[in-house]
């Protein structure tokens, strides 16, 4: 008894284990962060530079336990790759991003969203910059506790400004650029969720709802290849390598074409062979979209660790730079040093590893269920519609694109499965009443029919009900009854709610918990 007692306690212990080892190996970045910036000692205030290092390692960690599931979720969720493997993979290409591609120059007042110039001296926009930084970082940490997806670029973008006007007043604020915030919030999910519902519905007509799949599967999957190819080659060159190797948009969606091409040479022959001994249903042709989503999540990896972690330490690339110059004029932009994108880069590879999990989770399997063709149209609307936003100017979330995707694909499904089951609904209207057989031989061949024959044949069918003139066939009931077909439910809403109201809340959130730190720093610092 004793034993089984002992075996049960442990059992019950090692969550709580598991919890503190992530804690504690957290714990352990941080005071390395710290120790290689008293190494440094390269700035005046070093204690300050110090502690902005540390805040600054939290952030990326924070990060990458909330961001980078918008890149790998779908993928996990699909089966493409296992949970494991996309922790490896993200964490690879999202440090490399970060260090290799990074960026020179970073706006410190994120996208103008404050004026410099307002803040009275550089010890004020140090402790803005310190609020703002925390307040992000502890925002994120907050959301994936609860397991909700939000902005990154939200979070600081509300922070800087609450910490801002915190210091100088609402005057501080570039009110233009928050309302554009305020729209991405819409633009962003209904973007996104927009071309992902139409690219599965483009598989669908052309692949699934064929009668012979792997003979549609063989012609259309080499395209839908390419365009991935294309669409990702374009990305990576504005996104990404246009960091070290500035190209122009038209430039790159040329290079980008040029890469299409030359995927769709090279894949071709290899679908063909693989569609040989392919299953002629959804799973065999689901097995044809492994390869590319691991592709696709190793890319928007690199290109989100090449744009967006630049962008999140912002606000310590402002502090050292502030601080080496020993409090000069403020910049509105700073060169990001070489060692802030390393603790970038490595922070949101361990935060990822250690607590990315739960968020992965609820991005790839908690929203709505997802295959591999299903994973392979939320890769492709968060990639096109980061393209067609940064085209226009339009502030996008990559979070609030991906997350919204998932949400498109799966109303999507909702609409189509409401939709046949009306179809059936009426099909049976359209019968003798008490002929079983005849409706479920009719069924049958339904099923097999291709979506342009299904047309055919409920028109058929409803042309010979009326020229029969069957009263049973038009009651009241019926068509009543037509309008009461059974909503299958494929989106969590509970889900749906709790990320709506993450979203909503991120900026005045952010901005609430910086100005509160703004003025205990303040507090600080002149006592």
């Amino acid at each position: 008894m004793e034993l089984k007692h002992i075996s049960e306690l442990e059992k019950a212990t090692r969550k709580g284990r598991v919890e503190l080892a992530r804690l504690g190996l957290g714990l352990l970045f941080i005071i390395g962060v710290m120790l290689y910036s008293v190494m440094r000692g390269e700035a005046q205030g070093s204690l300050f530079l110090v502690i902005a290092a540390m805040i600054g390692g939290y952030m990326a960690m924070n990060i990458g336990a909330n961001d980078v599931a918008n890149n790998v979720g779908p993928a996990v969720g699909s089966k493409a790759l296992t949970l494991g493997g996309a922790l490896v993979i993200a964490a690879i290409f999202e440090a490399a991003g970060a260090i290799i591609a990074g960026g020179e120059v970073v706006g410190t007042i994120r996208s103008g969203i404050i004026d410099p110039s307002r803040i009275p001296d550089t010890d004020t926009f140090l402790w803005v910059m310190m609020a703002a930084l925390l307040a992000a970082a502890m925002w994120l940490n907050v959301a994936t506790a609860v397991g909700a997806p939000v902005s990154t670029t939200h979070s600081i973008v509300g922070a800087v400004l609450g910490a801002g006007i915190a210091s100088s007043g609402m005057a501080i604020a570039n009110w233009g650029t928050v309302g554009q915030i305020v729209v991405s919030w819409v633009i962003s999910p209904l973007m996104g969720g927009t071309i992902a519902a139409g690219f599965l519905y483009l598989i669908k007509r052309s692949i699934t709802y064929q009668q012979d799949m792997t003979a549609a599967a063989r012609r259309a999957v080499p395209y839908l290849v390419a365009c991935m190819a294309w669409a990702f080659g374009t990305y990576l060159l504005l996104k990404g390598v246009s960091k070290i190797w500035k190209v122009g948009f038209g430039s790159s969606l040329a290079m980008g074409l040029g890469f299409a091409v030359v995927v769709w040479v090279l894949v071709r022959p290899i679908v063909a062979r693989r569609s040989l001994s392919m299953a002629n249903s959804k799973a065999g042709v689901n097995q044809l979209f492994t390869v590319p989503l691991i592709f696709a999540a190793a890319l928007l990896s690199f290109a989100h660790g090449s744009n967006d972690v630049a962008n999140a330490v912002g606000p310590l690339a402002a502090i050292v730079e502030v601080l080496k110059s020993g409090g000069g004029e403020i910049s509105r932009a700073a060169p990001v040093p070489l060692w802030v994108m390393v603790i970038g880069g490595l922070g949101i590879s361990l935060g990822l590893a250690l607590f990315g999990p739960k968020v992965i989770r609820t991005v790839g399997s908690e929203i709505t269920e997802l295959d591999q063709m299903r994973a392979y149209c939320i890769a492709m609307a968060a990639t096109i519609t980061v393209i067609i936003a940064s085209q226009f100017g339009i502030p996008v979330s990559t979070t609030h694109i991906a997350v919204g995707a998932v949400f498109g694909v799966g109303f999507l499904r909702e609409y189509l499965k409401s939709n046949y089951a009306r179809m059936v609904d009426d099909i049976k209207a359209h019968h003798p009443e008490g002929d079983q057989e005849a409706i479920d031989a009719f069924l049958v061949r339904f099923a097999k029919a291709s979506i342009d024959e299904k047309g055919v044949m409920l028109t058929e069918l409803k042309l010979r009900a009326k020229q029969q003139l069957d009263p049973a066939h038009f009651s009241k009931m019926e068509r009543k009854g037509l309008r009461k077909v059974y909503r299958q439910e494929l989106v969590k809403r509970s889900q749906l709610m709790k990320i709506v109201a993450a979203w909503v809340v991120t900026v005045p959130a952010s901005a609430f918990m910086a100005a509160v730190l703004f003025f205990t720093i303040k507090g600080m610092m002149v006592d």
